[in-house]
């Protein structure tokens, strides 16, 4: 085993990033780059806590986050499993990272910044779907913006659709369940009710 342990020896093994790869960081939104976060529906949060990190995936009817202005982008914690993991470390260190997916595209597009968690009735009414409110809507203010190269998405054939596992052959969630539950959960009762139950709790 060779382990690095020193910021010389990676950057010995991997030399300096060129030109390309810096340029492109800022600090604030830009039009170009706010065209790619409105077209994306879908960010992965990542957090920070005493008890470790949490990254969780977040999703949304449209664009999944309003750019209030080219520092601030406001993200509602739409509902969920309720664990509030993320939610918990913002509380405590503000410190986050977004990772935007733009369904067919190779490129993302990342954010770091810290974030606040608003309850304001006005702002989260403002999220409504359905009638249904956000119970807080995460604030986020930019400290770097910059999109990522598409080698990821385009190794993984993310949108690829012949690339795609067939879902039918992996474990369920409710399978999951019943045997990390000792069965204490119905599995199947919880795969049946899955469909309607997000159907209701969606917003």
């Amino acid at each position: 085993m060779a382990v690095i342990q020193s910021l010389a020896e990676l950057e010995t093994l991997y030399g300096m990033p060129g030109e390309a790869s810096t340029v492109k960081e800022i600090d604030h939104i830009t039009p170009q780059y706010q065209a790619w976060i409105e077209a994306s529906p879908f960010v992965a949060l990542a957090t920070a806590g005493p008890e470790g990190l949490d990254c969780s995936p977040r999703g949304d009817a449209g664009a999944v986050v309003r750019i209030r202005d080219p520092r601030t982008v406001l993200l509602p914690d739409r509902r969920g499993n309720n664990r509030t993991d993320s939610l918990r470390n913002i509380v405590r260190d503000p410190r986050v990272g977004l990772l935007f997916l733009i369904p067919g595209a190779g490129t993302t597009l990342r954010i770091n910044g810290r974030a606040y968690l608003d309850t304001d009735a006005a702002l989260c009414d403002g999220f409504a779907v359905d009638g249904r409110a956000p119970r807080s809507v995460i604030v986020i203010r930019t400290d770097a913006v910059y999109f990522q190269c598409a080698r990821a998405v385009i190794r993984a054939g993310l949108w690829d659709a012949a690339r795609h596992a067939d879902v039918k052959a992996l474990p369920t969630p409710g399978q999951i369940l019943q045997s990390m539950s000792d069965s204490r959960i119905d599995g199947a009762a919880y795969d049946a009710d899955w469909p309607a139950r997000a159907a209701a709790s969606m917003w």
